[in-house]
């Protein structure tokens, strides 16, 4: 009963119920459940923890008075709380695949990798390692620009627990598209170091070719403003976001997540936080949802 007299305004959440209802009778959102919504069943859907929302309640605490609180606020209880309590996967957004020649054909390699690198009584699990692997697209430029320290012609990269791996090759599609990367690997580098010493500066994530396919959708914030009903002149479905929701249908995860129970909760490494969400999965087809982001890219973005 102490809450019934505050009037918390995170960001768009206190919008009048008319204007929700014009979101979800126009299609703007598929309905008051929808992840992007701020509404507890959103959230829910969209993988947000109990604990998180508690935390976020005590963080801001109770007034009387109308306030603004960030949305960051609410978007960093979760992310602290799944940091400590989501098991770490290798999972692949847009693949581009990579076939290492130096690596003989039909050879499995079982890598070890922990599943939470700060709870040791989480265990580890084995992910396979084969010639033909999928890396993130975006993990590899043709011509590095400038800070870019990932995978280019002629550079060496780890793969995340396996081997050094250096890009010999590329090959191209009729449009002058890349469609492969052609690699060798270093053999005495497995585990992710190797015994001269030598440093690389980057590490990606990574998949083999047996990986699933699996359907993501990357959430974002509903509006591209964070008061979007607080100029009266402006129209509020002006500030909709259009890249609030990117399904993604060709995602490669590791195939223990084939079969993720609905419900359950994943730091998809270097990713972020995902969420099997249990009204869109199927035995042997989960649906993840993004949670969150490791970092607060909306507060970078906006700085941009």
């Amino acid at each position: 009963h102490q809450y019934e007299s505050a009037r918390l305004r995170l960001n768009y959440t206190v919008m009048s119920k008319r204007k929700l209802l014009q979101l979800v009778n126009e299609g703007a959102v598929t309905g008051w459940d929808d992840p992007r919504m701020l509404t507890l069943s959103g959230l829910r859907r969209r993988g947000f923890t109990p604990a998180s929302i508690r935390e976020f309640a005590r963080r801001i605490g109770v007034t009387k008075s109308d306030s603004w609180t960030d949305m960051g606020v609410l978007e960093q209880c979760i992310r602290e709380d799944l940091d400590h309590n989501a098991p770490r996967a290798l999972a692949v957004l847009r693949p581009l695949k990579v076939t290492i020649e130096s690596w003989e054909q039909g050879v499995v390699d079982e890598v070890e990798l922990a599943n939470h690198p700060k709870r040791p009584e989480l265990g580890t699990r084995k992910v396979a390692f084969t010639r033909e692997i999928y890396i993130e697209r975006d993990d590899f430029q043709e011509v590095p620009e400038k800070g870019f320290f990932r995978l280019a012609p002629g550079r060496e990269v780890r793969l995340r627990g396996a081997y050094f791996i250096t890009c010999e090759r590329v090959v191209k599609d009729e449009a002058g598209n890349v469609i492969e990367l052609i690699a060798k690997h270093d053999p005495a580098s497995r585990g992710g170091e190797s015994p001269d010493g030598r440093k690389v500066k980057g590490t990606l994530h990574w998949v083999s070719s047996a990986a699933p396919t699996v359907e993501v959708h990357l959430l974002e914030r509903l509006f591209n403003a964070e008061q979007p009903d607080g100029d009266k002149d402006t129209d509020f479905k002006s500030f909709l976001n259009p890249a609030s929701l990117e399904i993604v249908t060709d995602a490669r995860v590791e195939p223990s997540l084939a079969n993720a129970e609905p419900g359950s909760r994943f730091q998809f490494e270097r990713l972020g936080f995902f969420y099997v969400e249990p009204e869109n999965s199927k035995p042997g087809a989960p649906r993840f949802n993004r949670t969150v982001t490791l970092k607060d890219s909306w507060a970078k973005a906006q700085k941009r």
